[in-house]
Parts: structure tokens; C-alpha cells; sequence
């Protein structure tokens, strides 16, 4: 569940002291425009939920955030100790990220690969990529949007990570709450297709914020649509100076490489990264029984 929509199948208890909520009641605080716009994001917990306070959202999403985090910092250390590249796939539905994952999985090889697939309902994605040779779990979130920490948790228990050394997480189709939670991967990748829209870096800016990668997908229909690759890119540097894009299609295969190469990268540094903490062990251990 989230604060930001208040997904999930538990309802925020809003209730004070008495039974009444702690709230203004009718109109909530928004913004006029000259444009006649209405802006409901500011206040301090940057969104508006009639009849419940800006104080009381900003302790409820801390709370929520706060469990999450914590788990999420149990499954960062268990996939660091197993030298996994965790990646979490983050887009709009329809965006291309499972059939961009299905070729990603057939160029690199079924091997070593492990997949979480994160949907409302259905497992349609998962059976895709079972397909493929790779082991999947389907999480169903039902109401909600997004996958946790708890979820993901769950669903290592039942991979036979040992034997893997990537793991994909395809995250619900959504480029907001997904933002927010960090389920223990080492970066988000966000995807976005050429079908979308050059400006959605600055619509859905905390996703971006939060992505490592972008993949600029299905640059095969580019003629075809009317869509400024560069501004796309300009847009989503706007909000993260830093964040890597590479424009990609599945079908064509363009950026197929540069992709593959960048999982490689990521996935040489997470293993240095646990060969590095499995030595400093080693020293620690010398050191206490006086063999240095």
C-alpha cells in the first residue's frame, strides 16, 4: 500500500480522537493557474487526499516507507552476499519491457537468469518468460500498483538464486508509486517507448529521478510517430543530469548490445563488490586469531 494513491487492500485509517478525522473537510487545498489549471501537489507531502490532513499523509507515508525500506535493505544485503544483479524495470503499461526482457533473455542465454514479474493480475508475463527456459514468479497485486519490498522478499525465497546471477524485476506498469519504493535492486531501469511522448520525464519526474537507465523503446516505429528522440533525452537529463539513456527495439535489435553491455557492466561491479566484502571477512577473521 501506498500513500501515494492509497493502493492495496488495507484502507488508511484516517479516524482521530472520537472517531472524526483530523481534516479539512470539503474543498481541499489546490492552486489555481492563470490557465485556469488546478495544481494539487504542493503542501507538504506533495499530494492531496480529501479529508486527510498534509501532516497526517507525511506520517503515513513515513511509516509505510520506513517498513519498506527496511526490508528492502534485508534483500539489497542477501542479493549483494549472493553476488545477484537485481534490476528493476519500471514504465507505463504497454511501454515494450516484457517483450524487450523476452530478447534481452534469449540474446544473453536462459542461464544464471532469474525473473520477478509484477502485475494487477493475470500471470501472462510470467508463462512468457518461463517460456524462455528462465525461472519466473508471478506477483499479483490486485488493487495495487506497485510491487514492495515484502513482495520481492517473498518471492527470492521461492528462486533457486544460488545457481543465478541476474535477477530482472518487471515492476506493475506504472510510472508513479513504483518511484518510491525500493525493493533491494541495485538500479532502476525505466523504459519508456517512442509511442508515449517526449515530455513524460517531466510529468512523471520522480521516476526518472530515481532511474539509473532509461531504454528509449521501439525506436523502430520513430519514422512513423511524431516524436523528438532528442528532446525525450534532453527532458529526462533535465531532471537527472546523471541518468544513462540508450535507444533500443527489441524487433530491430537496435541498442540490443549497449544494453547487454550495460547489464554486464553493472553486473561485473556487483560481483567485485561481494568479492571485495567476502575478503575483508577473511582479514577480519585473521586478524582475530592473530594469523597477521
Amino acid at each position: 500500500m501506498c500513500a501515494t494513491c492509497g493502493c492495496g487492500p488495507e484502507a488508511v485509517n484516517t479516524a482521530g480522537h472520537g472517531g472524526h478525522a483530523h481534516a479539512q473537510e470539503g474543498h481541499g487545498h489546490h492552486h489555481h493557474g492563470q490557465d485556469g489549471s488546478l495544481d494539487y501537489s504542493g503542501g507538504e507531502a506533495g499530494l492531496h487526499v480529501e479529508g486527510i490532513s498534509q501532516n497526517r499523509l507525511v506520517a503515513v507515508e513515513a511509516d509505510i516507507l520506513s517498513k519498506n525500506n527496511r526490508l528492502a535493505e534485508r534483500n539489497r544485503k542477501r542479493l549483494e552476499s549472493l553476488a545477484i544483479l537485481a534490476l528493476n524495470l519500471v514504465s507505463s503499461p504497454g511501454s515494450g519491457k516484457t517483450t524487450l526482457l523476452v530478447e534481452t533473455i534469449r540474446q544473453m542465454g536462459a542461464k544464471g537468469i532469474a525473473v520477478i514479474e509484477g502485475d494487477q493480475q493475470t500471470n501472462n508475463d510470467a508463462m512468457r518468460i518461463r517460456a524462455t527456459g528462465v525461472p519466473a514468479i508471478q506477483i499479483n497485486t490486485g488493487k495495487g500498483c506497485h510491487l514492495e519490498a515484502s513482495m520481492v522478499q517473498h518471492a527470492i525465497d521461492h528462486l533457486h538464486l544460488h545457481e543465478r546471477d541476474v535477477l530482472f524485476i518487471e515492476n506493475v506498469g506504472n510510472l508513479v508509486c513504483p518511484a518510491a519504493f525500493d525493493l533491494g535492486e541495485d538500479s532502476k531501469v525505466a523504459i519508456l517507448s517512442v509511442t508515449e511522448g517526449e515530455d513524460k520525464p517531466l510529468k512523471y519526474p520522480h521516476m526518472f529521478a530515481a532511474a539509473s537507465l532509461m531504454l528509449l523503446n521501439k525506436v523502430d516505429l520513430a519514422p512513423h510517430v511524431d516524436f523528438d528522440m532528442d528532446a525525450c533525452e534532453a527532458n529526462a537529463r533535465r531532471i537527472n543530469p546523471d541518468i544513462e539513456v540508450i535507444r533500443i527495439s527489441a524487433k530491430s535489435g537496435e541498442g540490443m548490445q549497449s544494453w547487454l553491455r550495460w547489464i554486464e557492466a553493472r553486473r561485473k561491479a556487483v560481483a567485485l563488490k561481494a568479492i571485495d566484502a567476502v575478503k575483508a571477512r577473511l582479514d577480519n577473521l585473521m586478524l582475530a586469531a592473530g594469523l597477521e
